[in-house]
């Protein structure tokens, strides 16, 4: 997943092809119109040096004729000259400016899209990596920006190496000497700037943890998520605290490596002047002595001048590809993550409607960031239409099923099969659509009513009457039709207009999601575990009848949940210890019993109080 060695970083900042092919991809009309003003701006220096030369000779020439009239007709016509080549030089200006922009704001969108694909096809599993998340955040700042800054470097370059040529031809035919000097005296300040550029991307990517730790802590402060904890405990001058020693310490860092840049180019672009003005005497010297003409030495003085300000810009262009590219490497090796949950070269179709159910064999599983088995040899069935249910405590693998069922990870050892064919066998998405899931962390989206149940389903039309249908199976459809604008009711308080609702509310909405997809599988994890028991008692009320047809696996810590349940698995540190109907369970007198009992007295203290 990481490049090892900065000489593989190095190398990979030499190639060019994939930054390029990314901002092909955004807009290539864009491409070709930039390409093509490269041409034409890169010729036009020569010409207006050309023209200015032949300017002061007119002028030279017309203070010895006594025709000054027709003198001055001639150097007019090369003033209009000048002007016109000013003119188109303008205009080149503004629509290189104007292609600039639109290829900046394409580019940027394109490299968006790219990052949203590629962190949705990742497993989730990378998300429990912290050097996944590291990579993420490389990938997240410099993904945007630096392709476009690659071509903004590439039509720099391609500009100026065509006017240096021509201002290299020029002086060549002058002196070669002054060609010499003109290459050497910007050298040393590029080499400065290479020699920094590694130093910051290494520091920079030393420093990403620290990064992301002050982010977490800005994400404290400024987020609603933590926003009454950060209060009530007194929380804000701790963290503001942290996140300000993070700053300072990244900031002086930062700065000391800034400082020996500063230093080492100011040495550098000591020696560049010093060579510069040695020229300037040499060629004053030549037009002292009548070698050339005043015109010349205004020509050669500019061309010298706009040369090395167009080496420069080329050594400075090639210096900052390097550093673009070299960061651009980060993202490239985000994009380079392989998934290791695959969907198959020849997939099957899912079985619609199941004949035989799910079958677990002998499944085991361990996160690849954790260092114990989470399942161990758990073997189970599950029969078409049958409702059954997962009980143990936290932590004893039942959610880490339901991932496994969903192909959200792959077991490690053991198969799970869909009407006896392996689920590594079928398309994951597929599979997916025919699983609805309810999960204790369910998301609340900070859209409309009617988008966050809609988007258990978004085959459907949003208007699509199912919408408020399973609104009421969820028991939420009443709270929302009360609302300003009913179903068109912005939810959260996110954004202006939003109507924030109750935790428990928040779960039938989640709730209604699940119920909408029209899944042969559901999934509900804790479905009720913030819903008063009024509450619960309506939803379920009708829980039969709400997942008729369907197969359902139910995960919940209420009892009056689990016993509606056709069969029970009871889980204890990754393995089955029981499983039985709940009289069953309750005649064996084990796990199962003791904790229905345990929670029934609980209720009953709750009543007697």
């Amino acid at each position: 997943m990481h490049i090892s060695s900065l000489s593989e970083k190095v190398r990979h900042a030499l190639r060019l092809d994939r930054a390029v092919g990314l901002v092909w991809q955004a807009g290539p009309g864009w491409a070709r119109a930039s390409l093509a003003l490269v041409i034409v701006q890169g010729a036009l220096p020569l010409l207006a040096l050309y023209l200015m030369k032949l300017i002061v000779d007119a002028v030279t020439f017309s203070l010895a004729t006594p025709d000054k009239s027709a003198a001055f007709q001639h150097t007019a016509v090369l003033l209009g000259l000048a002007a016109g080549v000013a003119l188109v030089k303008a205009l080149c200006q503004v629509m290189a400016g104007l292609v600039k922009e639109a290829q900046t704001l394409a580019v940027t969108d394109h490299m968006y899209d790219v990052l949203h694909a590629k962190s949705m096809g990742v497993d989730l599993e990378y998300y429990e990596n912290p050097h996944y998340l590291d990579t993420l955040h490389r990938a997240q700042q410099e993904g945007p920006y630096r392709p476009t800054r690659v071509i903004d470097g590439l039509v720099g370059l391609g500009q100026s190496s065509i006017s240096l040529l021509a201002m290299a031809g020029l002086l060549l035919s002058f002196h070669w000497a002054v060609a010499l000097i003109l290459f050497g005296a910007a050298v040393p300040g590029v080499l400065v700037r290479l020699k920094y550029s590694a130093a910051l991307y290494r520091w920079q990517r030393q420093q990403t943890q620290t990064e992301r730790r002050a982010n977490y802590f800005n994400w404290l402060l400024t987020g609603d998520v933590h926003a009454k904890e950060v209060r009530l405990f007194n929380l804000g001058d701790l963290f503001k605290g942290r996140f300000g020693d993070l700053r300072k310490r990244l900031r002086h860092e930062r700065l000391a490596i800034a400082r020996r840049s500063a230093t080492a180019e100011l040495v550098a672009q000591a020696s560049a002047v010093l060579a510069v003005f040695g020229s300037f005497a040499f060629i004053a010297y030549r037009t002292v002595f009548g070698v050339i003409t005043l015109g010349d030495m205004v020509m050669y003085f500019q061309a010298f001048q706009r040369g090395l300000t167009y080496l420069r810009e080329i050594l400075g262009g090639l210096a900052g590809l390097y550093e673009d590219n070299l960061f651009l490497t980060d993202f490239y090796e985000f994009l380079d993550i392989e998934p290791k949950v695959k969907a198959p070269r020849r997939p099957l179709p899912v079985p619609r409607p199941m004949c035989q159910g799910l079958s677990f064999d002998h499944v085991s599983f361990q996160y690849p960031a954790g260092d114990r088995m989470v399942l161990q040899d758990i073997s189970l069935s599950v029969e078409p239409g049958q409702v059954v249910a997962l009980v143990g405590e936290n932590g004893s693998g039942k959610t880490t099923l339901v991932k496994l069922l969903c192909r959200l990870y792959d077991p490690i050892k053991g198969t799970i099969t869909l009407d006896g064919t392996n689920l590594r066998s079928f398309e994951t998405k597929a599979l997916r659509r025919q699983i609805s899931v309810l999960f204790q962390d369910h998301v609340q989206y900070h859209l409309t009513a009617r988008d966050n149940i809609w988007l258990g389903d978004i085959d459907l039309s949003r208007q699509d009457t199912r919408i408020a249908e399973a609104g009421r199976q969820s028991g939420i459809h009443d709270v929302i039709a009360r609302l300003p604008k009913g179903y068109d009711t912005l939810l959260g308080k996110w954004f202006e207009d939003g109507e924030e609702l109750s935790v428990g509310q928040w779960q039938k909405v989640a709730l209604a999601r699940a119920f909408l997809r029209d899944a042969q599988i559901m999934v509900l994890d804790e479905p009720t575990s913030f819903l008063d028991p009024k509450s619960e008692y309506e939803v379920f009320a009708e829980f039969r009848q709400l997942l008729k047809g369907r197969t359902a696996i139910l995960i919940s810590h209420r009892f009056s949940t689990v016993r509606m349940a056709d069969h029970i698995f009871v889980l204890e540190k990754g393995r089955i210890i029981e499983q039985g109907t709940h009289d069953e369970l309750m005649q064996l007198g084990g796990r199962y019993a003791y904790l229905f009992k345990r929670q029934a007295q609980h209720y009953i203290a709750q009543g007697a109080t």
